[in-house]
């Protein structure tokens, strides 16, 4: 029995072509390293190259758009349609903001992007331990609100400490966090960061030749 909402009403061409689908597709690759909970995870850009060719080869177009929800969540709708055939099979999931600012935004889209397209096709990337999404605290899925930084070329006025508790304790290495120019917050490493290179590096941090610092985004996706 076909569910109108979530399919429609024939899918037997579409059902064909995602066997085929699912024949062909990647591993999503652990690309990136939590610090908080030392466990690799896939990325949304992962996810997309483990399936993006399997989809396009056998005419199936993917979308995904935001819905309206209950306050402080994200509805989100992913839909594969075959483009033969005009039909069609989505999902409809919702996630608690972590913020309600369109950062928080931001991050839970990239969030459920990933872990619905990964359901809906079969793709397995590691459990739900990235900590990229906190748990609803109860109130909206709020968290605690991060201390507001400076806008601009990348030096805090003044500079705010990040929680010691949410990176890794490098003898000589302090954290300060800053708001990039695009919007995000960004945790700058600081101190003898030459002979912490690698550590920073395995803990998800990037050179930045230009202005010569260690960097990383406080929410990465």
């Amino acid at each position: 029995m076909h569910d109108q909402n979530y399919c429609s009403p024939e899918t037997t061409k579409l059902a064909k072509a995602l066997i085929q689908v699912q024949r062909v597709l990647q591993t999503a690759t652990k690309d990136r390293l939590n610090p908080f909970t030392h466990s690799n995870y896939a990325t949304l850009n992962s996810v997309m190259d483990s399936c993006r060719e399997a989809l396009l080869s056998n005419g199936i177009w993917l979308t995904q758009y935001p819905v309206p929800s209950e306050p402080g969540h994200l509805g989100l709708v992913t839909k594969f349609v075959h483009a033969e055939s005009g039909q069609w099979q989505s999902s409809h999931a919702v996630v608690p903001l972590p913020k309600n600012d369109p950062q928080g935004l931001g991050i839970a889209m990239t969030y459920i992007r990933r872990y619905s397209i990964s359901a809906m096709l079969g793709i397995v990337t590691e459990e739900d331990t990235d900590g990229n999404l906190p748990k609803d605290s109860g109130k909206g899925g709020q968290r605690q609100k991060r201390p507001p930084a400076m806008q601009d070329s990348g030096t805090p006025s003044p500079p705010r400490q990040p929680q010691p508790t949410q990176l890794p304790k490098l003898d000589g290495i302090t954290y300060q966090e800053i708001t990039a120019t695009d919007g995000q917050v960004c945790i700058v490493a600081t101190g003898n960061t030459q002979a912490k290179k690698e550590l920073l590096s395995g803990a998800g941090f990037k050179w930045n030749p230009q202005r010569k610092m260690w960097w990383k985004y406080a929410q990465a996706s």
